[in-house]
């Protein structure tokens, strides 16, 4: 039997509520989900589910280079551990992620050194290039940039109806990125695509199931809780046969890493580009007005 973390202050009552004081420690220890938090971030491991929930509610979930670190980590260490049979990604109720932290493009965008861009961000894109375990993602609010491409790489995604998904890269004086120039017009359709990526109008939760690339929508504040439950369903099948023909569906992972690249090395000359600058200096000055 499986139990929830009990949150802080309420041991006791937790203890009582399950008579868990006649259960040995060891015992009791197995009873429980695995559960992390690392900044911004909590991976729990719930039986044969690794749930990655972003918590930065206060930015709406704007992800720093520290959050794609432990994202990725999370999905790598996830390969090596037959226990895992799926992964869902969450940004909790209300809001999925507003992208990149737009602190960090900034600096990024008026910096002279050629280096690549973000490559805590790349480095995650990667992780869920070669991972090799179901993705789930439970969308509810807004997903803008990185937000929405990531989803193309996830193989199964539930939205609520307030969800929202848009990628602003052409308006920022910036390219796509996230191998979405590649999977968005396999997923939707040349045209589609072009009207999310590059004329940055964005989409509904009904109008991205009608596009293809999100399975079902719920109501808000249930994404979660239906991801789950589509997880189970992941993990009740026979796994070896799941991840074969995950495989057999997919695009090599080479072809993606390449056009990763090449969007990460257009993304980069673009970041100090002019248009670029000026975009994100205009942005800050509304912000602070």
């Amino acid at each position: 039997m499986r139990f929830p973390c009990p949150q802080a202050g309420e041991g006791a009552r937790f203890r009582r509520r399950y008579k868990l004081d006649l259960i040995s420690p060891p015992a009791l220890a197995a009873c429980f989900w695995d559960r992390t938090m690392t900044g911004h971030l909590i991976v729990t491991d719930e039986d044969a589910i690794r749930l990655i929930t972003l918590r930065r509610p206060e930015k709406k979930n704007a992800i720093t280079q520290d959050m794609y670190r432990g994202i990725s980590g999370a999905i790598d260490t996830a390969q090596t551990n037959p226990a895992i049979r799926c992964i869902i990604i969450s940004g909790g109720p209300g809001v999925f992620t507003a992208g990149n932290d737009l602190e960090d493009f900034l600096k990024d965008g008026t910096s002279s050194a050629d280096a690549p861009r973000a490559s805590s961000a790349v480095k995650f894109l990667y992780s869920l290039v070669h991972n090799a375990k179901p993705i789930v993602a439970a969308v509810d609010g807004i997903a803008i940039g990185i937000g929405t491409t990531m989803l193309f790489h996830c193989d199964y995604v539930l939205a609520s109806t307030t969800a929202t998904f848009s990628t602003p890269f052409i308006h920022l004086g910036l390219v796509p990125e996230g191998a979405s120039s590649l999977l968005a017009p396999r997923a939707m359709g040349h045209q589609r695509a072009f009207e999310l990526l590059v004329m940055g109008r964005p989409l509904g939760a009904e109008e991205a199931r009608l596009a293809g690339f999100v399975n079902a929508v719920v109501a808000p504040g249930h994404t979660e809780t239906e991801a789950r439950k589509v997880a189970r369903e992941i993990c009740a099948l026979p796994a070896e046969a799941v991840a074969i023909s995950r495989r057999l569906m997919r695009l090599p992972p080479e072809e993606l890493t390449r056009r990763i690249d090449q969007e990460s090395h257009l993304f980069g000359e673009r970041m100090r580009s002019t248009e670029a600058v000026a975009a994100f200096k205009a942005f800050f000055s509304r912000k602070k007005g």
